[in-house]
């Protein structure tokens, strides 16, 4: 599927409904964009518990795994 879209002065855009269609979004839903080295940008709709989101944030989650964030937070 191709489909153009114009970008305004302030950087916003229409998604065609056709792409809409397809990625199965509606407002207030959330998309993603992953841009490649190469220039090449993908969109695809964020799912409620996305697992490629979710593996992304695990490796920052190690900083909060101290003896003393444990003491601390424990029994929370």
């Amino acid at each position: 599927m191709l489909a153009v879209a114009k970008i305004t002065a302030k950087g916003q855009t229409t998604i065609p409904q056709d792409v809409r269609t397809a990625l199965k979004v509606v407002p207030g839903d959330l998309i993603v964009w992953d841009v490649g080295t190469d220039g090449i940008a993908t969109v695809r709709r964020v799912q409620t518990m996305d697992l490629e989101y979710l593996r992304a944030v695990e490796g920052t989650l190690s900083e909060w795994s101290s003896a003393a964030d444990e003491e601390a937070y424990g029994g929370l």
